[in-house]
């Protein structure tokens, strides 16, 4: 009996219904499940009228204009293969979205499908949900096909073991002699099997209740023998092969049905109860899942009166197969530093097996065995990939990923990137190293500090501002200066005096009538400091910080010489404070410092390792910024390489014209070697692991994964890294010498070439106040130029002043 099936009987014909369904009705329950996992579109395969018949039930049970999910795609299918081609054209048309099929079809031909859909390179895994209707779950599924646990399983079991009639019927069942009863001795029963067993209950049950009401419906009447002469207690017979085309009834088949349809006990598949449609009610769906090695775990209960009930899942961590101790695994990995390098022999001393080995993932693979009691053979994979789709290689993959599907090794350990779409034909463990893609460039050469670097803690707009307000203050001083009379002083001039002197060599200065004033007498005369020379002297030696022989005496001066002490307070300290770092560190000017600057420029080229993980990632990426990034890598087809060498050596020929795109711990670990002319900038662009990979239902998976935990915890995993990137390191950084912070001579160049040219330009200067002073004196006195001159030299030289015939040449008139 299908379940679900119709009546045998139409109400056309005339005649009572009298079909009765064992099997409990699905549709609601499938229209429960696929709601509660929020699938939106399903894709519904069947391969009888049986299951267009649940089809249709399933869009009545449906809200019309409120549907939770549509059914997107409908295909009937006659064997697997069928099955199979649906599905890739499915996978063709997109690849990447979830898929969510609903499959109603006998259980065998499910089992095949699933199975074929995992050994099916060109089918995705962990992208489709199967939603299996019907009974199929109750059937028995072998434990050792391991791809059951590669892909998304969902059923319904009618069968719960746990109940009471169950443990008795399969307790009994074993004990049965397997000769008399053939299938006895077994531990489980299908739900066929239990829905047959539970209608002949009811059966038996139906008639003795019918026999104990009507004792007479036992006597059946005699075939030949005239009615008169039989016995009234005998009904009319019933003809099972009736010559016409007519269904005749049996004349208590009415009763019986109803004795059927009254039954109430508890079978193997649950409660045996009727409702007015000849119907189950008050049944048990119980919602499980597939887990790896057939094993079922019960997610939720489905009841035809409360609905889906979800429910902890108790996902009991399920025995695996034991591991082979005695077994030799082995393990493909990649050559590549410094994860996998062959390491040089001592002279004389030849090495065999994993002794040829040294790096990262070699110690990685020494703790994991000896943690979980194995033996491994290292073997390098023989294409030198890492693996992708590759439809001309056996198994469609190329690299360690097909090496694992082939089952030509056990483990891959390398510096192998999880993705999805190598997820979709191998497992992967929990990632051993975190990463990110990263911006590999050429180190620019570090800027020696320039002549004038003593400049640059302040911008060289902060330096006119300085040099107008220096200007400015002496400005405002001098004219604050000459309207305040408190900055105005009377002095007496000795016949005896320098007249240069009044006023500060001002003859603005002076007394208006001290021209005419004979020089022996006494003349008072108004004099005032601040001049504009002073004034200007004052700010700089305020500025400098140095002190000054004149001072303001009014109140206005004061008010600016306290401003200006405060502005220069406040410059002074900021810079002092900045200069230290400005002379002691010397920068590198990097043209690109981010993904951001690659992308708006095209002066630096940059390109990534071709249909690598990072490949991968820029063609796939929906960010606006990758994106752009991916449309001039592919307009520019010569920017990728195919190795990784390839790549760096291209970073450090080009003179700074050409980023390389490369996982994180590579580039740190280029940047630590020599020549140490490379560098990374800007942050990771994504993140991503490194994971140790198996092949899909590999026992080895859970085992592993523990140890990467137990690793990661304990810091063996961190040791590792600090050991092959760090502390053999092959760039100084001179931290010693960073940490002294000591001046070169091209840090305060500057400041010496100021010192010089301002001893040069005062020795100029000297000259030519030499010269002026020599040729007014010479016009004073009347003597030839060349005197004046020497007597001035004679001056400087002695210290003394010239006298020459009762005559000094400075003061005669």
């Amino acid at each position: 009996i299908r379940w679900m099936r119709c009546s045998v009987l139409t109400p056309s014909s005339g005649f009572l219904d009298f079909a009765i369904s064992m099997r409990p009705d699905y549709h609601r329950a499938i229209i429960d499940t696929v709601r509660h996992y929020g699938w939106k579109k399903i894709i519904y395969l069947y391969d009888s009228h049986d299951g267009l018949l649940r089809l249709q039930q399933i869009y009545q049970g449906l809200r019309p204009g409120n549907e939770s999910f549509q059914v997107d795609t409908v295909k009937r299918i006659q064997n697997t293969s069928e099955a199979l081609d649906f599905l890739r054209t499915l996978e063709e048309l997109n690849r990447w979205s979830s898929k969510y099929v609903v499959l109603d079809c006998p259980t065998d031909m499910a089992k095949d499908i699933v199975v074929s859909h995992v050994r099916d390179i060109a089918l995705g895994k962990r992208t489709y949900h199967y939603l299996l209707s019907g009974l199929i779950m109750d059937e028995r599924w072998e434990s050792e096909v391991i791809e059951y646990g590669a892909i998304n399983i969902t059923g319904f079991r009618l069968i719960d073991i746990s109940r009471r009639p169950v443990k008795d019927f399969l307790e009994n069942w074993r004990r049965l002699d397997t000769v008399n009863f053939p299938g006895a001795g077994r531990d489980s029963i299908s739900a066929q099997a239990a829905l047959m067993y539970d209608a002949v209950l009811m059966l038996v049950e139906a008639f003795n209740k019918f026999l104990k009401k009507k004792t007479d419906r036992s006597n059946p009447k005699r075939p030949g023998v005239p009615s008169g002469v039989q016995p009234s207690n005998v009904s009319s017979p019933l003809d099972c092969n009736p010559r016409d085309d007519l269904v005749t009834p049996w004349e208590y088949g009415d009763k019986i049905s109803k004795f059927l349809r009254k039954a109430d006990f508890e079978g193997l598949t649950g409660p045996i109860r009727f409702n007015n449609d000849s119907r189950r009610h008050n049944y048990t769906l119980h919602v499980v899942e597939m887990t790896v090695n057939s094993a079922m775990v019960k997610v939720a209960e489905w009841t035809d009166e409360a609905g889906f009930q979800p429910i902890t899942a108790k996902y009991v961590r399920l025995p695996t197969q034991e591991i082979e101790k005695n077994k030799t695994y082995i393990v493909t990995t990649m050559l590549e530093e410094p994860f996998m390098m062959l390491k040089k022999p001592e002279v004389g001393k030849i090495l065999v097996g994993n002794d040829r080995f040294e790096g990262y993932c070699k110690d990685l693979a020494d703790l994991i065995a000896q943690q979980l009691g194995i033996k491994y053979e290292l073997k390098p994979v023989e294409d030198g990939k890492y693996g992708s789709e590759n439809p001309d290689v056996q198994g469609g993959w190329d690299g360690m990923v097909g090496e694992l599907i082939r089952k030509e090794s056990d483990l891959a350990i390398a510096s192998m990137t999880i993705t999805s779409e190598r997820e979709r034909v191998i497992d992967f463990t929990k990632p051993f190293m975190s990463l990110g893609i990263s911006i590999m460039i050429k180190k620019p050469i570090k800027q020696k500090p320039g002549v004038f670097s003593f400049l640059n803690p302040l911008s060289k707009e902060i330096w006119v501002c300085v040099i107008f307000s220096y200007i400015g203050v002496s400005i405002v001083l001098f004219i604050v200066s000459r309207f305040s009379p408190y900055e105005w002083r009377v002095i007496q001039l000795n016949g005896g005096s320098d007249p240069s002197m009044v006023g500060r060599g001002d003859p603005s200065l002076q007394h208006p009538h001290s021209q005419q004033a004979s020089l022996h007498a006494p003349a008072p005369c108004m004099a005032n400091d601040f001049s504009m020379l002073n004034s200007m002297w004052f700010s700089l030696g305020a500025f400098m910080q140095q002190g000054c022989d004149i001072s303001p005496r009014s109140m206005s001066g004061r008010i600016v010489g306290c401003v200006w002490w405060f502005f220069t307070l406040i410059i002074i300290s900021s810079y002092t404070a900045n200069l230290a770092a400005f002379l002691t560190v010397e920068r590198m000017v990097t043209p690109i410092n981010s993904a951001e600057d690659l992308a708006s420029q095209t002066e630096v080229q940059y390109g990534t390792l071709h249909h690598g993980s990072t490949w991968d990632f820029f063609r796939k990426s929906q960010i606006s910024l990758y994106s752009k990034m991916w449309e001039f890598m592919n307009s520019r087809k010569h920017v990728f390489v195919n190795t990784y060498d390839e790549g760096i050596k291209r970073v450090r020929q080009s003179k700074g014209k050409y980023a390389f795109l490369i996982e994180s711990p590579k580039n740190d670990y280029i940047n630590e070697r020599v020549p140490c002319d490379t560098m990374k900038v800007g942050r990771n662009l994504d993140s991503k692991g490194f994971g140790i990979a198996t092949p899909v239902g590999s026992p080895l998976k859970e085992k592993i994964n523990l140890s990467v935990l137990s690793l990661k915890e304990s810091g063996e995993l961190t040791k590792l890294v600090n050991r092959w990137w760090y502390d053999r390191t092959e760039c100084g950084h001179g931290d010693k010498q960073d940490s002294r912070n000591e001046l070169s001579l091209s840090n305060v160049a500057g400041i010496f070439y100021i010192l010089i040219t301002g001893l040069l330009l005062a020795l100029a200067v000297a000259l030519l106040e030499f010269c002026y002073k020599s040729h007014t004196e010479a016009s004073r006195a009347k003597i030839p130029l060349a005197d004046a001159m020497k007597a001035k030299a004679r001056l400087t030289i002695s210290g003394a002043r010239d006298y020459d015939n009762g005559r000094w040449y400075g003061l005669q008139s």
